[in-house]
């Protein structure tokens, strides 16, 4: 499977993962509304990401099914372990340390990276 999800592919996983399943036509009308999408757009798009294994189908009724492969959050966790790869030479540190500079986080932001931080040290430790 390729793992990489486009921007446009992001928008349709989105409509999949907010309600399953979906037909095409149902997807048409909701990316139609919200970006102007036409149905061979649509129909474009849902083929290519089945043969990336994006997508699968089921038949049902009169019309087939579509249902997302992924879940949002391995989707995201993809996503994010290519873009440490490909942008930050592989070091979370470096995503992180980017992301810091940032410095636009709220306190309860920097509290739930304090926990984060401390769940990967004692996991870290146990693996030591």
């Amino acid at each position: 499977m390729d793992a990489t999800i486009y921007a446009g592919e992001w928008k349709l996983m989105e409509k999949l993962w907010d309600e399953s399943p979906q037909t095409l036509m149902e997807l048409v009308r909701a990316l139609g509304e919200e970006v102007g999408w036409s149905k061979s757009t649509v129909a474009t798009m849902v083929r290519r990401m089945e043969a990336k294994g994006l997508l699968r189908f089921e038949e049902g009724g009169k019309a087939r099914r579509i249902y997302p492969t992924l879940t949002r959050e391995e989707a995201s966790r993809a996503e994010t372990n290519g873009l440490i790869d490909k942008v930050f030479r592989g070091s979370p540190g470096l995503l992180m340390a980017s992301l810091l500079e940032r410095n636009d986080f709220s306190p309860g932001e920097i509290d739930e990276l304090y926990a984060m931080l401390k769940k990967a040290e004692e996991a870290s430790g146990k693996n030591a």
